[in-house]
């Protein structure tokens, strides 16, 4: 992608001016970013996705701009326990679309100005008169692109977030918009984190919210320290906690002093290697949703052009390949070989050519993980 070249998507702007003026700072409303923009799923092929178990959805009851009434409930669900669609106020949130259908992960790659580390999810709201989730704030940047029908959007800063008391959602009590839009199919509002605002259905309508992931800074140090660990699990070998030097004490509830220090050489000792957290990150990035699943693949015989599943996540650093979780050291010819699939999520007969043996054998054995197809 030419980050420098404007973009319908964008109003006219080029991702590079997006990000340096909106990207977290302020909304953008873009009228037509797709047009004649109609959605990809039919309504009978969402509800489907919404029976499946490994399909994240929630129905939603209840009434804009009150204060009761609100229900929620989360899936799957059967079709009867679905509203009826002449029922007015309920929502049904589907959650990872692009994990499931081909056409939706193909809608998020127009994004990919944001690096694939800090994109998630293609989320598909369907809704019927009076439909949404309340007045609230995201943590995240989300681009919500009509796909049918139309949608209100009101927005606000505020300071005020205190939520209504005993109910299912995060809810404002003071929602005080500032900016009033009707969205029609292809029509797309950019909000940044924290930024107050209430969609509601004017009719049938279906929203597509491509949304962006935010590590939090416990569960990120978590994730890391359990990863880091385990490397030095690995080469630490038997080297336990010695005290062949302690004497008697008659406060025997004090930490020891030397136990204080033997636990700080054991963090030192997981950041020992300079590339040990740069892994460990990589791998915690690309680590698949709990409810992804691949299908084992054929070891082909030779390998032409190839892609990615659209469930695969790939990315990489100066040192290493990071796909579905694992990682690679990679260096020379084949480290920009892996790179370009990554980046491009397919690699022609052409690149294909130019693997080495290591490289090859490494292509497909991810076909045969079901990571990788060879391309259609």
């Amino acid at each position: 992608m030419d980050i420098n070249q404007p973009l319908t998507l964008l109003g006219g702007i080029s991702p590079a001016k997006f990000m340096r003026t909106y990207w977290q700072r302020k909304p953008l409303l873009v009228r037509q970013a797709i047009p004649q923009f109609k959605a990809l799923l039919s309504r009978p092929e969402l509800f489907g996705l919404a029976e499946q178990s490994g399909v994240e959805s929630r129905l939603v009851m209840g009434a804009n701009g009150g204060q009761r009434n609100w229900h929620m409930q989360r899936g799957p669900f059967k079709r009867r326990a679905i509203p009826k669609l002449s029922e007015r106020d309920w929502t049904l949130l589907v959650q990872g679309v692009d994990l499931h259908d081909d056409r939706v992960a193909a809608l998020m790659q127009q994004f990919r100005f944001v690096p694939d580390a800090r994109l998630d999810d293609v989320m598909i709201s369907y809704a019927t008169e009076g439909g949404g989730v309340g007045p609230h704030v995201d943590s995240y940047d989300v681009f919500l692109l009509q796909a049918h029908g139309q949608r209100r959007w009101r927005i606000g800063r505020q300071k005020d977030l205190s939520l209504l008391p005993d109910m299912p959602l995060k809810i404002l009590a003071n929602f005080k918009p500032e900016q009033d839009w009707v969205l029609e199919p292809g029509d797309m509002l950019y909000l940044p984190p924290r930024y107050a605002h209430e969609g509601i259905a004017q009719g049938e309508c279906m929203t597509y919210s491509v949304g962006f992931r935010v590590p939090e800074v416990g569960d990120l140090a978590r994730e890391l320290l359990v990863r880091l660990s385990e490397g030095v699990e690995d080469g630490a070998g038997n080297d336990l906690y010695k005290d062949a030097t302690q004497p008697a004490v008659s406060n025997p509830a004090a930490i020891p002093l030397g136990l204080k220090d033997f636990a700080k050489k054991a963090l030192q000792m997981s950041l020992k290697d300079p590339k040990a957290l740069q892994r460990a990150l990589g791998e915690y990035l690309t680590e698949p949703k709990s409810n992804v699943w691949f299908e084992m693949g054929d070891m082909p015989d030779t390998l032409t052009s190839v892609q990615l599943d659209r469930q695969s996540k790939m990315m990489y650093d100066e040192h290493h390949i990071f796909l579905n979780g694992e990682s690679w050291r990679a260096a020379g010819k084949d480290a920009a070989l892996m790179r370009q699939l990554a980046d491009r999520r397919a690699l022609t007969s052409m690149q294909i050519a130019q693997a080495s043996p290591a490289a090859l054998g490494l292509l497909m054995a991810w076909c045969d993980d079901g990571w990788l197809h060879a391309a259609r």
